[in-house]
């Protein structure tokens, strides 16, 4: 059975498509080479609901077309659903059409996938066992319209594509009278039509209430059609002569005028009869006449002129010019009956339940059918059936406007339409919170807010949030400079809680940091626990830097004090098994790592002798000439001593230096600081030798061992153990760990270097042992 909204023609809602369609570009032939582009991918495919996704494209254009939308808004249609099979679809579709096609297909697909799992959701809910509780199968259609809102925010024609892909849903659906999902048909009814409402695109909204109250009651449905179809024949005929004469009234007392009928739809008699309790016959707007002047006093010279020809019914007068309704909606409504002494209508048919006109005298004919008047002017007209959404593309509109819903610029015009789309989601938030009262779905919608930027921008946020909220929300810096807020204009403290709708100004500083203030949760500055973790942080960060600063300044000291400002930082840090120097200064700050341990790596080497300063003394009778052995070449009975900074041991290759009062110091040849040395004063270079000095000498000599290694423990055991073994002396042990990481070095007695080798090999097999090396 058709919806009877197809009785009279609708108004065709071209301006609102015409308004969003705008922001994408005219490209000839753009809807033929986006289903060019998506046949391939789409022809073999079907949706959940069983219809195949290239039908469901080409209908959803042709509903986008029949309403006025461009060829590109159409294009788009396709593109939607191609996403789905594309492994990089923005990048795809931006490049055969541009960054705005691929942008709002992305969006809109993203849209479809929210309300399919919540929708999903619903059904898993309605087949489980145990019963879902009704606010968390709510909560799935309460993300569903906070996606669309936030959607809309960025465009509008994410939300005229969506509405237009349900409404063929429903389509396909009565066409092919498969069964419906319940949560398909509810959502259509519960979300999608009060946006269409909210949006004005009537049209769409007449036909989803239809459709969907189709589904959902069926056999309420096929009552009151049944109702409607009874007289419909005679119902029409009766309308039409009553327009004529209203016409011909109209005209003759100067009063240019357009009378039309006006369609009835099933859903809302449906919501009449039970909002009001009536019976079919007692609900007036079944005939119903539209009257539409030029201005506002005509509007009411019209109404005179219908009162004054007809029976006005009690209480049945709304007067919205003075009045007008929340969405911006403005006309006039009467409900009146034929007078009984008025004559009746040349060649029409005797109203329903009216005594003939042969029947008796005239005080004896009954009153006639209710029948309801609209009045208003061409603009309220417009209004009413493009809705607030056309506002968008009325730069010239003025300040004039509709119920205060001026559109002096395109600001304006959009800011009227985002404070509808708040108004719809206030609206259902008191639907479900009125539904079920005593339950706990009266949080639906009620844990969230929405305000605006000063460039009409959504900002979502939590309820009772404050302007510091908001500024975080936006930009951290924001938030960090904020000193000051306007809301609406206004200015006020920045701990007031912000309310739905409401644009929200933020005044700053140039630099600056948050309030410790803000962190009192008596003060009520924060509710948003993102905007709390962000001022925690920057206070965590301040604090850090004072930590920092402490570590940098005992090292620098330590560095002048030793006489080694000239080393890099980065470089020591490094040394020392730090990342960076900051990871270096934030420990000693923080007094986790001893200065003593840089003191360590900052050993300084020996002092190089001035020419004046060079002695050589001769030992005293009976003392060792050559200490561990060493000989020096071609000079007899000359002191010597081995180096600390490179503890040479036989058999290493080792070089004399002519020291000051200390006879001759002994390095190894490849010695750093015997290089540096030499390189200064390279005359007091000397050769000398091991001589006699081996093993069976029982000589013994220092040298340092250096193990890096996971730390772990047990981990100097296992390596003190390693040098019992092998027979050689620890006589000095020096370990750091820092991160996991540990330093050691061992200074051990050997005889000769040669057999050290082996030692550090089996150290290096330990278990955790990075590397094992002499110094």
């Amino acid at each position: 059975m058709k919806s009877l909204s197809a009785e009279l023609p609708a108004q065709s809602a071209a301006p609102v498509l015409e308004a969003t369609a705008r922001g994408l570009p005219e490209e000839a032939g753009a809807q033929a080479r986006a289903r060019a582009f998506a046949e391939p991918l789409l022809s073999s495919e079907t949706l959940d609901t069983g219809e195949n996704v290239l039908a469901h494209a080409d209908a959803v254009a042709g509903i986008l077309r029949s309403m006025g939308g461009s060829p590109a808004m159409q294009a788009a249609s396709y593109l939607v659903y191609a996403c789905d099979h594309l492994n990089k679809p923005h990048e795809v579709i931006a490049k055969a059409f541009g960054d705005t096609f691929a942008d709002l297909a992305m969006e809109t697909t993203k849209l479809v996938r929210v309300q399919r799992m919540a929708r999903l959701a619903q059904q898993s809910a309605s087949r489980s066992a145990t019963p879902i509780p009704m606010a968390q199968t709510a909560a799935a259609q309460t993300e569903s319209v906070r996606k669309m809102l936030l959607a809309f925010s960025r465009d509008l024609r994410v939300v005229m594509l969506r509405l237009a892909s349900r409404l063929q849903t429903l389509r396909y659906f009565a066409a092919s009278k498969a069964p419906v999902p319940p949560g398909l048909a509810a959502e259509a009814l519960q979300v999608f039509a009060p946006l269409a409402n909210r949006l004005g695109i009537w049209e769409v909204k007449w036909e989803i209430e239809d459709l969907s109250f189709r589904f959902l009651e069926p056999d309420t449905y096929r009552s009151v059609a049944k109702l409607l179809d009874e007289k419909r024949v005679e119902r029409e005929a009766y309308v039409e002569q009553l327009r004529t004469q209203l016409a011909a009234d109209l005209a003759a007392q100067g009063i240019h005028a357009k009378v039309q009928g006006r369609p009835k739809h099933i859903y809302s008699i449906v919501k009449k009869m039970r909002g009001k309790s009536l019976g079919f016959d007692q609900v007036y707007d079944i005939r119903a006449l539209r009257i539409v002047v030029p201005n506002v006093p005509d509007c009411y010279a019209a109404l005179s002129l219908v009162h004054s020809q007809f029976v006005p019914v009690n209480d049945e007068f709304d007067d919205y010019i003075a009045k007008p309704k929340a969405n911006g909606y403005q006309s006039l409504h009467t409900v009146v009956r034929e007078s009984p002494h008025a004559p009746p209508l040349q060649g029409s048919l005797p109203p329903e339940g009216a005594v003939p006109p042969g029947g008796g005298p005239a005080a004896g004919r009954t009153l006639g059918q209710p029948i309801e008047v609209q009045i208003r002017t061409q603009a309220m007209h417009d209004h009413a059936e493009h809705g607030v959404a056309a506002h968008w593309a009325y730069k010239e509109a003025g300040t004039k406007g509709y119920a205060g819903v001026s559109a002096s610029g395109e600001y304006d015009a959009k800011i009227a339409v985002l404070r509808q789309l708040l108004a719809w989601e206030r609206d259902l938030s008191g639907a479900h919170s009125g539904a079920h009262e005593g339950a706990q779905d009266s949080v639906v919608l009620d844990d969230r807010i929405y305000v605006l930027t000063p460039d009409a921008a959504i900002v979502e946020l939590p309820q009772g949030a404050t302007a510091v909220d908001f500024a975080y929300s936006v930009h951290t810096n924001l938030g960090h400079r904020c000193r000051g807020a306007k809301v609406d204009g206004a200015m006020v403290p920045l701990h007031t809680p912000l309310k739905n709708g409401q644009t929200v100004e933020v005044t700053t500083v140039k630099e600056g940091g948050p309030s410790r203030d803000w962190l009192n949760p008596e003060l009520g500055f924060l509710v948003s626990h993102r905007a709390r973790a962000k001022v925690r942080a920057w206070f965590n960060a301040l604090a850090m830097g004072e930590t920092v600063a402490k570590g940098r300044e005992a090292v620098e000291k330590l560095l002048q004090r030793e006489g080694k400002t000239s080393i890099k930082l980065e470089d020591l840090a490094s040394q020392l098994g730090f990342n960076s120097a900051e990871d270096l200064f934030e420990v000693v700050g923080k007094d986790e790592f001893s200065l003593r341990n840089i003191e360590i790596v900052l050993r300084p080497p020996e002092p190089l002798p001035s020419e004046d300063d060079l002695v050589l003394k001769k030992p005293r009778q009976g003392s060792n000439s050559s200490k561990g052995g060493v000989l020096v070449v071609g000079v007899d009975s000359l002191m010597t001593q081995l180096a600390k900074c490179c503890k040479p041991a036989p058999p290493d290759a080792i070089c004399g230096f002519v020291t000051r009062g200390k006879g001759v110091s002994v390095h190894r040849a490849d010695c750093s600081n015997l290089r540096n040395m030499v390189t200064r004063s390279g005359d007091r270079v000397i050769d000398v030798d091991w001589g006699g000095a081996t093993a069976s000498t029982g000589n013994v000599y220092p040298v340092d061992v250096a193990v890096e290694a996971n730390d772990r423990q047990g981990l100097l055991r296992d390596i003190s153990e390693v040098f019992t073994k092998e027979k050689m002396n620890v006589i000095g042990v020096q370990t750091q760990s820092v991160k996991g990481i540990a330093w050691m070095t061992f200074t051990v007695e050997v005889t000769e270097s040669g057999r050290l080798t082996k030692v550090l090999g089996v150290v290096a097999d330990l278990a955790g042992v990075r590397s094992a090396r002499r110094r």
